[in-house]
């Protein structure tokens, strides 16, 4: 199958967002100049790191591999630590739980022959891994600030009954972690009834065997749940220290508003 996308047929295609402008404009939502933003960024960005890696690819140099995955997580924790705006170290948290949650799985199926030590297997997967981790982190953060601020008054309670503070807030450290691997695990459960996931479609539509394709997208989904749980797990159990001071009582960040 052609899957070449010349320049004329992808402006023709530019006529699918004038449709969510459109659809902004006539409900008065507001979004249209969020959306040229979104768009126009999108663009220039995916034409710079499509140059980039082309670049990358050709030199085929490990250190320059490592830097540019190191790149990808430091962005993606930057994005994850906006959620998380008020929580002390929001940035610290994010930037070694996507570490770890990258490094570990990569290094398990680097390990076990899934991919290779290559450049065009191992920047893609990053992003992948570090994308998902993101948004698992940004849903924790969420829910640390949502229910702390709704359930002051059971973890006072449970401060001055003699809790400790995992006893006081256990159950909001655990519902944040079960917020940010829910999404990952609802959409697993589509998979296939529902919706056909990205990279198998890429893959079936760039000539690959549908089930090589298949065998891949399931080697995406381990790895997915994996990432998502470690990042959720570190930084669920981090954040939530740092809504209390030395003296194990609720401090609340300084931004209560909830994003």
């Amino acid at each position: 199958m052609n899957v070449n996308v010349d320049n004329g047929s992808l402006a023709l295609a530019f006529s699918l967002v004038l449709v969510s402008l459109f659809i902004s404009y006539k409900q008065k939502l507001h979004l249209e100049h969020e959306t040229i933003i979104a768009v126009a960024r999108a663009v220039i960005q995916l034409i710079i790191v499509g140059y980039l890696l082309m670049a990358i690819f050709k030199v085929d140099n490990w250190i320059v591999t490592i830097i540019m995955q190191l790149f990808i997580i430091f962005n993606a924790a930057w994005n994850g630590k906006k959620r998380g705006v008020g929580i002390e170290h929001a940035f610290g948290i994010a930037w070694t739980g996507l570490m770890l949650s990258t490094f570990v799985t990569m290094g398990i199926l680097v390990v076990t022959g899934v991919i290779k030590m290559e450049p065009f297997q191992l920047i893609p997967v990053t992003g992948m891994v570090a994308g998902n981790s993101m948004t698992a982190v940004g849903l924790v953060y969420r829910s640390l600030k949502q229910q702390f601020n709704d359930q002051q008054a059971q973890v006072f309670e449970r401060l001055a009954l003699g809790g400790n503070l995992k006893q006081a807030a256990g159950d909001i450290f655990r519902e944040a972690i079960r917020t940010g691997m829910q999404p990952t695990i609802d959409s697993v459960k589509t998979y296939g009834v529902v919706s056909l996931p990205g990279m198998m479609s890429g893959l079936i539509m760039a000539g690959v065997s549908p089930i090589s394709a298949i065998k891949y997208q399931i080697m995406v989904v381990f790895m997915l749940l994996s990432a998502t749980g470690i990042s959720s797990v570190w930084a669920s159990y981090l954040a939530y220290r740092g809504f209390f001071n030395r003296n194990w009582q609720l401090q609340l960040p300084e931004d209560k508003t909830i994003n």
